[in-house]
């Protein structure tokens, strides 16, 4: 026996049912997630000399901002899952939300949200970078709970087993499936240690390095991890996520020389 093998298999989608009212762990996890994250964001706000409460009050503007966005972001490239039940859109506690469209959504509330109050934008995604990396390892493990979002067939020690009526039909007659939430939630703790060691080691960096390194660090993970999977979402014969992937990457080296151009960051 493989002492390496370990086999991963969804328990199911709901944690608690009572009568009408049912609870899902993919609801609980994201939601965790921006808790968890915004409460980390405020520890890191308090070590950069801002004020935490400004913090949680920039949180309820990107949540307002990123969660629809998400959901648009899916439906507009998955259009074929609700277009004979136009109110399945709203059911996000389904699953069915893309990070991206998440983050752009949240990167908009999160300008509005500073011109409003006068707070300073890069010091804030500085700080909120790491919560949001934190953030999005949890909730990642909400697909395992719906047996989504997984990738190609794998004969690997590590694996995932898919339901039957979970299977892409090109790959019905596989059980056990690459776990890319599980690769993709690692990547992001990964990701969630090199930014706090960037933030210990280098306190004077100018505002915004914290932030393009995570689009840099999360970007090559993601364009990795999506290479793997079986439900991407296309635009023609391109991935998504790879597209936006690039161009995050692009976008974190070019921030990186941006920000430091004339002081490079020194610990």
């Amino acid at each position: 026996m493989d002492l390496l093998a370990f086999v991963f298999a969804s328990p199911g989608p709901i944690l608690v049912q009572l009568g009408p009212l049912t609870l899902r762990w993919y609801s609980v996890l994201v939601t965790g997630g921006i808790v968890l994250g915004t409460i980390f964001a405020q520890n890191l706000a308090r070590k950069r000399g801002l004020n935490p409460d400004l913090v949680a009050d920039l949180a309820v503007w990107v949540v307002v901002g990123a969660i629809p966005l998400a959901r648009l972001y899916y439906v507009v490239f998955r259009w074929d899952l609700f277009q004979n039940n136009l109110w399945s859109i709203f059911a996000i506690w389904e699953g069915g939300i893309a990070i991206h469209g998440g983050i752009l959504g949240g990167l908009i509330a999160g300008y509005l949200f500073c011109r409003r109050h006068g707070a300073p934008f890069w010091k804030l995604a500085d700080v909120c970078s790491p919560g949001l990396i934190l953030g999005q390892a949890i909730g990642r493990w909400g697909n395992f709970f719906n047996a989504e979002a997984f990738g190609d067939p794998t004969t690997l020690p590590w694996k995932l087993y898919i339901p039957p009526a979970n299977r892409p039909a090109l790959f019905a007659g596989f059980e056990y499936f690459h776990p890319t939430f599980l690769y993709e939630s690692l990547w992001n703790l990964g990701v969630l240690g090199v930014l706090l060691l960037a933030f210990s080691r280098w306190p004077n960096a100018k505002p915004g390095t914290i932030a393009a390194l995570y689009a840099l660090c999360y970007s090559l993970g993601r364009f990795w991890v999506e290479g793997l999977r079986t439900d991407s979402l296309m635009l023609g014969p391109l991935r998504m996520a790879q597209v936006v992937s690039l161009l995050g990457i692009g976008l974190g080296l070019l921030g990186l020389w941006w920000f430091n151009r004339k002081h490079p960051v020194v610990s």
